[in-house]
């Protein structure tokens, strides 16, 4: 299993073009096995939505929709024990709640997550892919 941050999710469902060629296959390796979406990612594109920070090419539930229909996507839910992990994360890591729980979700499934983010790549205690 992969873990996607919330941005490679959007550009992976209608702005393909921004994602890296080592990102690409990995998510195309992927759809048989599982991609998981932190539950947050939802909640942070509903926001980014609300606040008009990113343009989706249909209705946002239409959005959601089609987007947790894609080959092998599993919505992860934030449970007790992301939730704990993401008040843990060894060393220095930035103040984003988001981001604290995507990366929360990749150490407590053990998996790598797929991000373009420099500071979730720059930090040592998260296998990434970017």
């Amino acid at each position: 299993m992969i873990i996607i941050d919330t941005h490679i999710w959007i550009w992976w469902t209608h702005n393909i073009e921004h994602l890296n060629n080592v990102q690409l296959e990995a998510l195309k390796a992927n759809e048989t096995t599982t991609i998981g979406v932190s539950a947050i990612s939802c909640w942070e594109i509903s926001k980014l939505f609300e606040h008009g920070k990113i343009e989706l090419p249909c209705s946002i539930e239409e959005w959601f929709k089609k987007a947790l229909s894609y080959p092998a996507v599993t919505m992860i839910p934030l449970t007790p024990e992301i939730a704990i992990e993401s008040t843990r994360l060894p060393d220095t890591f930035h103040k984003d709640p988001a981001d604290q729980l995507i990366v929360a979700t990749a150490r407590v499934f053990d998996s790598p997550l797929v991000t373009s983010d420099h500071k979730i790549l720059a930090y040592n205690y998260v296998r990434t892919i970017g």
